[in-house]
């Protein structure tokens, strides 16, 4: 935090979802841009982590002392847990029962941190499985059927803890030909992927009875004063007050 003006804070937990959020007009950008002067975004990403490696640093990321606590917490694991178990025992992979018990486990800890602190958790996307290398046991990394399972589980988890979930195995696949122009890789989002992320979680910010309210355009722009400084009127005679000026693109958010 530089300096003592405080804002609401959001962060975004997870893996490569997250971490890559920021990577060509990504998910991540975009819900940056649109809460410019209402809220810090704070960035908690780490590419090929699951769940396991999530508990590990929870109190470390999400400190039960810490002077201020986050508005909103937007927490992603499941696709790496998901993962095809590896006859070495090494990688990813994280079996269906404990993939369970570790988000409830997360989510208990997030609960904890603060009566305002709310949480919304993203389960795995699908893949394209026509792109997915074999392992070097020569089993498949990943299959679309597996994030299947694992995006399920996780839904219920939320709906069990009575908390926000959005699914986004079934809206990335409402999608026309989304194995083609979803994936930078076919399991990356590009940014006609991460549009789709975006969009499910507005819609969520919008519809959510909380209060105060977390949707962008419900919250106040920081210093939105009208000042002289303001930028001169074509009449010459006043100026115009831009901080809650709708910068071209945003009516797509609606």
């Amino acid at each position: 935090m530089s300096g003592p003006l405080l804002r609401p804070q959001f962060v975004m937990f997870g893996s490569s979802i997250v971490q890559y959020g920021l990577y060509d007009e990504g998910w991540m950008a975009d819900l940056s841009h649109l809460y410019a002067r209402k809220v810090d975004i704070v960035l908690r990403g780490y590419a090929g982590w699951n769940s396991r490696r999530a508990l590990q640093v929870l109190d470390k990321i999400f400190p039960k002392d810490a002077p201020v606590q986050p508005s909103l917490v937007i927490a992603y694991f499941g696709g790496n847990d998901s993962s095809t178990p590896h006859s070495s025992g090494l990688g990813p992979h994280v079996p269906l029962q404990e993939y369970i018990e570790n988000l409830r486990k997360i989510v208990n800890h997030l609960k904890s941190l603060s009566e305002n602190t709310r949480i919304l958790l993203l389960s795995a996307p699908p893949i394209n499985d026509a792109t997915i290398t074999p392992n070097s046991d020569g089993k498949p990394s990943r299959t679309n059927e597996a994030c299947r399972i694992y995006s399920e589980a996780c839904l219920d988890v939320c709906r069990e803890m009575n908390i926000k979930a959005i699914d986004l195995w079934s809206a990335i696949k409402k999608r026309d030909n989304w194995q083609d122009v979803c994936f930078i890789d076919g399991i990356h989002l590009s940014s006609e992927g991460s549009k789709i992320v975006l969009k499910e979680i507005l819609k969520v910010l919008k519809d959510a009875e909380w209060e105060p309210s977390l949707y962008w355009k419900s919250m106040p722009s920081e210093f939105d004063e009208d000042s002289p400084y303001d930028p001169i009127a074509p009449d010459g005679k006043s100026t115009i007050n831009i901080s809650n000026w709708a910068f071209p693109g945003n009516d797509k958010w609606e």
